[in-house]
């Protein structure tokens, strides 16, 4: 009866006790107390409630100000003069990033009737909403008869017979379209509307894609001709679209499979209530704050709520786990859910602040991006502590089956529980029982995966941020076939003070820019006002600046600035590349640059500078991921070194290095075997699995540290908390893994990356947990102590863990639930 007493007294203590004599606990608090935020919702409930419906409806406010960010140039988004440069080209000469690429192909696409049914679709396109001009093969001009001005090359109508044939002949022959925009076999042509700014930056996008759709449809139907959408506006309208269906559906998803998993094995509605409905608030909560406090819905955002709920879900199910435990020992609900927070909180304090410490961790990134899907991930990580440790206390003891009847319905039916326990017996002896061989053979282990995880190369694509299954992507394959790519590259060249466009230098240095992009292998459909000087010409044999001026103030206004600013003192020379990783561009703009630094010698006072998007991911998309790879190594040992001060224990800092490496290595080892480099969705998704994956590993060390006795072996202590809160911890990190597996169904090939990359982390992280952390502190503690290994384990300790594993021992439970 004392006994009991003793324990009482000792479950109402602070949570986190760690080594002490039975008779008097240790004062360590590795939350420094608090995880007592979740006393209060107990002390006044009502209130409580009222608080939360409160927030629940300024979240859902706070939830409708969140928009959608779907720039193609998010990700390298930053304060670097390059960046700045490269939005104030996009400001100047407004072209690619607002135009609508329309691919059109067809064996019989240069047959009379399909010609006259795509000029029909190009004079369509121009009466469209929102656009701006189309440059289209049937803008080519020949030299007119006369003196007069050039005439179109498409008559109207159009010649038939033999001379139809031979204005195919041109057609086929004519530079300024071949290879631009009809391909060299005359089965694809490329028609570029280009739509007004606002358009492009407003909800009406999605209205003026779809006009053009119908568009296309309505004057192509009958003709042997299939039409695609690509370009700029076309992968940010469908990267907004699976933004938006990605968050509700395969978050939802990842969250029934959550809730399946608790029902199943809680087998009770209102635990798994208990256990899921604090996630499912915390979610609302931390997106209502995020959306209060300005941030914006991107790629990576969108991942924030499957991580608030595998962050929170995880918790909410270790402190429910153990409160069911509590209750089944014989305690009334309000005292099972009051000591499990008092017990448990210390550890889900310690998880979350290493969740939040890890993202914090890419704050050191150089993409805006991605710093702001650090600070939205710390804020969510502090609201779903808050959230969890106030609500799964308060839901418990108000939804929990009363003891008595709850114990009689579930202690013969808890098989699944027995079974986990079970098998987590079977490992920890295992593992404890060699601890300085299986410590070894885990460290030979890392060793060589870390090996193998050094071999990862960065790699980034655009079509990584464009839904993979979509048109855009399918019509961007068929330009980079057949029209040297759809990703432009543009040489920015902006004039001294007091150089005028028509100045022979200014001319010059056009041209000699221009031949340097052409002649460069890797690029192609090069378009600047050198082209049009060099059809002058050829084909009118005026190359004098006069008639240059002259046809520059008569060709459409839209066209004209995408090649010359308002204000004459910058042109762009632009250029078009395949969708290739950015290690193979960067080798082509390279050497560009190198053949611009001749020109750049020979004309001192212009400024010459290659540009676009593609550019800056050629040329710092491997140094930012190469710098988060740096950063991640780093948190590594500060977070080793933050949970070792939290339990003022150096085995357990030590102990946790090779464990939490492992699921790190062997996911970035799975993508160098499958061919795979490092890129930032992987980066991200190591980083905050890091985090993650740490929770199992301090929940085992909190309960670890209240069952050490320090005249005891430590294997003892290991063994039993392996075995009560083993099942908890394989419950959670299945979880973990099915909120974020879901994320691989999505058509985003970075969330879907970050998913699956982030899953199998998770259960690596488990078998880490199991196989590792349990020989290794085991080891170090006894090196720590000289404590000799303790041989066949006292009759009492193994006589304890047998009824626990039966679930017939009330005290024991009890006492092993502190």
């Amino acid at each position: 009866m004392r006994d009991r007493e003793r324990d009482a007294d000792r479950i109402s203590e602070p949570a986190g006790t760690g080594p002490g004599s039975s008779s008097e606990p240790s004062k360590l608090r590795i939350a420094l107390g608090i995880e007592r935020l979740g006393l209060i919702a107990l002390i006044k409930p009502a209130l409580s409630i009222a608080v939360i419906a409160l927030l629940t409806i300024a979240a859902i406010l706070g939830l409708l100000r969140i928009r959608i960010d779907d720039s193609l140039s998010q990700l390298f988004r930053s304060e670097t003069p390059e960046f700045h440069q490269f939005e104030q080209v996009s400001h100047d000469f407004p072209s690619s990033e607002y135009d609508v690429l329309v691919v059109v192909e067809g064996k019989a696409l240069l047959e009379r009737a399909s010609v006259e049914k795509l000029r029909n679709l190009v004079t369509d396109l121009q009466l469209i909403d929102g656009a701006r001009g189309v440059i289209s093969m049937f803008s080519a001009r020949q030299p007119s008869e006369g003196a007069g001005l050039p005439t179109p090359l498409f008559p109207d109508p159009l010649p038939e017979g033999a001379s139809y044939q031979k204005l195919i002949d041109k057609v086929r022959s004519n530079e300024l379209i071949r290879g631009k925009l009809v391909s060299d076999d005359g089965r694809l042509a490329l028609v570029v509307l280009s739509l007004e700014p606002k358009v492009v930056e407003s909800g009406d996008l999605d209205t003026a894609i779809a006009e053009i759709r119908r568009t296309m449809t309505d004057d192509l139907e009958g003709a042997p001709l299939t039409a695609q959408l690509s370009g700029v506006p076309v992968m940010q309208l469908e990267i907004r679209k699976a933004l938006e269906r990605d968050r509700l559906l395969y978050n939802g998803i990842g969250f029934l499979a959550g809730c399946v998993i608790a029902i199943l094995f809680f087998r009770r509605v209102s635990f798994m209530i208990v256990a899921a409905a604090p996630p499912l608030l915390a979610i609302l909560f931390s997106l209502g704050v995020l959306g209060w406090l300005g941030f914006r819905l991107n790629m990576f955002l969108n991942v924030m709520t499957p991580l608030i709920m595998v962050i929170s879900f995880s918790d909410s199910m270790q402190l429910t786990f153990a409160a069911r435990d509590r209750m089944m020992a014989g305690e009334d609900r309000a005292s099972a859910f009051r000591n499990a927070l008092l017990v448990v909180g210390p550890a889900c304090v310690l998880t979350h602040a290493t969740a939040g410490l890890s993202l914090l961790g890419l704050l050191f990134s150089d993409s805006d991006l991605i710093r702001a899907f650090g600070e939205a991930g710390f804020i969510s990580t502090v609201v779903a502590l808050v959230t969890v440790l106030s609500l799964v206390p308060l839901l418990g003891t108000l939804l929990a089956p009363k003891q008595a009847s709850f114990v009689a319905t579930i202690r013969g039916a808890d098989t699944g529980v027995r079974a986990l326990r079970a098998f987590c017996d079977f490992v920890a002896l295992r593992m404890v029982r060699r601890p300085a061989l299986n410590s070894a053979i885990g460290l030979l282990v890392v060793t060589a995966l870390a090996f193998v995880y050094s071999g990862l190369q960065p790699r980034y694509r655009l079509a990584d941020q464009v839904p993979d299954q979509q048109q855009a992507m399918r019509a961007s394959g068929q330009l980079d076939a057949k029209l040297t790519g759809a990703n432009p590259i543009d040489v920015l060249i902006k004039f001294p003070p007091g150089a005028s466009l028509y100045s022979p230098e200014t001319l010059a240095v056009i041209g000699e820019v221009h031949r340097a992009m052409e002649t460069q292998p890797g690029l192609g459909n090069v378009w600047s006002i050198e082209t049009l000087r060099r059809w002058l010409a050829e084909k009118l044999g005026k190359p004098d600046v006069a008639t240059l001026r002259q046809y520059l103030e008569l060709l459409p206004r839209f066209l004209v600035r995408r090649f010359v600013s308002r204000d004459q003192d910058s042109v762009i020379v632009s250029g078009r590349a395949p969708d290739k990783d950015s290690a193979k561009l960067l080798p082509i703009v390279q050497q560009l640059n190198k053949r611009l630094d001749a020109i750049r010698a020979a004309h001192p006072g212009y400024e010459i500078a290659p540009t676009g998007l593609s550019v800056i991911a050629a040329r710092n998309s491997a140094s930012m991921i190469n710098k988060l790879n740096r950063g991640l190594t780093v948190e590594f040992a500060f977070l080793a070194i933050f949970i070792g001060l939290a339990f003022r224990s150096v085995p357990v800092m030590l102990a946790i290095l090779p464990a939490g490496l492992f699921p790190i290595l062997a996911a970035g080892s799975l993508l160098r075997a499958m061919g795979d480099g490092l890129q930032f969705a992987s980066i991200v998704a190591l980083t905050v699995s890091f985090g993650l994956g740490l929770s199992a590993t301090i929940h085992f060390l909190n309960r670890m540290w209240a069952e050490d006795r320090p005249d005891a072996d430590p294997a003892i202590a290991v063994e039993r908390s392996t075995v009560l809160i083993g099942p908890a911890l394989i419950l959670t990190t299945f979880v973990l893994a099915c909120g974020l597996e879901a994320l691989a169904f999505s058509n985003l090939p970075m969330l879907k990356l970050f998913g699956w990359l982030s899953a199998f982390a998770m259960l690596a992280a488990l078998v880490a947990d199991l196989l590792i952390l349990r020989p290794t502190i085991t080891f170090l503690m006894r090196l720590a102590r000289r404590t000799p290994p303790a041989g066949r384990r006292q009759s009492q300790s193994e006589v304890s863990t047998r009824n626990i594993l039966k679930g017939d021992n009330r005290a024991e439970i009890s006492h092993v639930s502190r």
